[in-house]
């Protein structure tokens, strides 16, 4: 699968968007002073006006642009979107949200995303991902021109995929990078010799500590990746309240339906653990429009209707964000 199909594929998505009055604000998060690179995101929020046919990219999507978010104290959830993914990726789940209430930010992660793949292979990805998270955070809660309209108190994740990984973390998880599985030095391959794969885990020093944000206060993952987490003293640190859920096919690396499995059990607080008969890891993207099923990215299984399924998951993860962050 090449990063240009994947890109399509998750921009033809647009076309189906549902949101009834979700205004969308696109955000720079500027970089810091040592290696911290600006971070691009979008903004999804509760909007008073009726919202309009917008074309952005090329393409059409219901959207108020820049719409003063309508109300106060409200909670916050960020989204981390998968492997070679982007802030639009789950954008049905990220204006359900808005519409109910919420101020949703999905971020691009820097030189890991669809249009910059540059550095996603190697193991600076997987430990700058958490980074990413808590400096959204940092800039929602305090330079953002929005802040005075967030709840500090009430701030959720999603992620989906290593976007799951990346919440994991954040939530005090400490994974065993010895686990990844190779992959191949020259991050455009789609096969090489083993001569040319190189192991993440050999590919950066370790730091001391990775990054966990105790300000994020309850999370929902999908399919995580889950291969690094695999025993109890890794995640024994994961204690707010989690929404667990796993595709029975799977089809993700390192976030197959055993491993997903095995973490729910490992966790130290039962997570609210469902698992979704009949899908395949990418049946958690946003639903595609009909005139293109043949991308790779919108294939599901065989009677499965990704559009019902984004229904109701986006209904219980509405109400679980409601039951956990919670005034």
């Amino acid at each position: 699968m090449t990063y240009l199909r994947l890109a399509l594929a998750a921009a033809f998505c647009l076309a189906v968007s549902s949101a009834h009055a979700a205004g969308l604000k696109f955000l720079h998060i500027p970089g810091g002073q040592g290696e911290d690179p600006a971070i691009h995101a979008a903004m999804w929020s509760p909007c008073a006006e009726v919202p309009a046919d917008v074309r952005i990219e090329g393409l059409t999507v219901p959207a108020v642009l820049d719409c003063p978010i309508a109300g106060e104290k409200l909670p916050l959830v960020i989204i981390s979107h998968g492997y070679g993914g982007w802030y639009l990726g789950h954008h049905d789940t990220a204006e359900a949200l808005a519409d109910a209430g919420f101020v949703v930010v999905a971020v691009n992660h820097p030189h890991a995303n669809y249009a910059d793949m540059s550095r996603a292979d190697g193991l600076g990805a997987l430990i700058g991902r958490p980074v990413d998270i808590k400096r959204t955070v940092d800039f929602m809660l305090m330079a953002s021109p929005d802040a005075a309209k967030i709840d500090p108190q009430r701030v959720g994740f999603y992620g989906f995929s290593q976007g799951g990984y990346t919440g994991l973390v954040i939530a005090g998880a400490n994974p065993d990078f010895s686990k990844l599985p190779p992959r191949c030095a020259d991050p455009k391959a789609t096969g090489c010799p083993q001569t040319n794969q190189v192991r993440r885990s050999q590919q950066r020093p370790l730091p001391q500590s990775l990054t966990h944000d105790p300000r994020i206060r309850a999370m929902v993952v999908a399919d995580p990746l889950s291969v690094v987490l695999q025993t109890t003293d890794s995640v024994k640190n994961v204690t707010i309240p989690l929404q667990l859920w796993g595709s029975e096919l799977g089809g993700g690396g390192g976030a197959s339906p055993e491993d997903v499995a095995t973490l729910a059990r490992v966790l130290p607080e039962k997570p609210d653990f469902r698992i979704v008969s009949n899908a395949v890891h990418l049946s958690f993207l946003t639903p595609c429009p009909k005139n293109r099923q043949f991308s790779e990215v919108c294939i599901d299984a065989p009677g499965f209707d990704r559009a019902a399924f984004h229904r109701e998951f986006n209904a219980e993860v509405i109400a679980f964000f409601r039951q956990s962050l919670r005034e």
